[in-house]
């Protein structure tokens, strides 16, 4: 039987949404389901900036997709919730199931 979806669901799903819509957010995403992150380690495996990257890590934040754990005088982020990551899994599978051509950088002609 299916889960009724309740404003508060919608209101997640279209956060995790916003998320996704930046390749940049989703590899970051995808990188911490794998296992918890500093920034500097992040920003150095997606080859992006530091700054870039803390901009996407606040984005993530803010949509309550990530959390910041203190680690020393270091902060350590990880999913903020444990379903995140089968979703992800999920995710993943059914992107590698679209035609590659499709929809690439010069928009979608599906």
């Amino acid at each position: 039987m299916p889960l009724t979806a309740s404003l508060t669901h919608t209101a997640a799903v279209a956060r995790l949404g916003h998320a996704l819509s930046d390749p940049t957010r989703a590899a970051i995403l995808l990188a911490l389901r794998e296992e918890p992150a500093y920034p500097s380690d992040l920003a150095d495996g997606l080859g992006v900036s530091r700054q870039l990257l803390s901009n996407h890590l606040a984005c993530l934040r803010g949509c309550g997709l990530v959390e910041s754990i203190q680690d020393g005088r270091r902060s350590r982020y990880q999913l903020a919730d444990p379903h995140l990551t089968p979703a992800l899994d999920e995710l993943v599978r059914v992107t590698l199931l679209v035609e590659p051509d499709c929809c690439d950088g010069g928009g979608c002609t599906c």
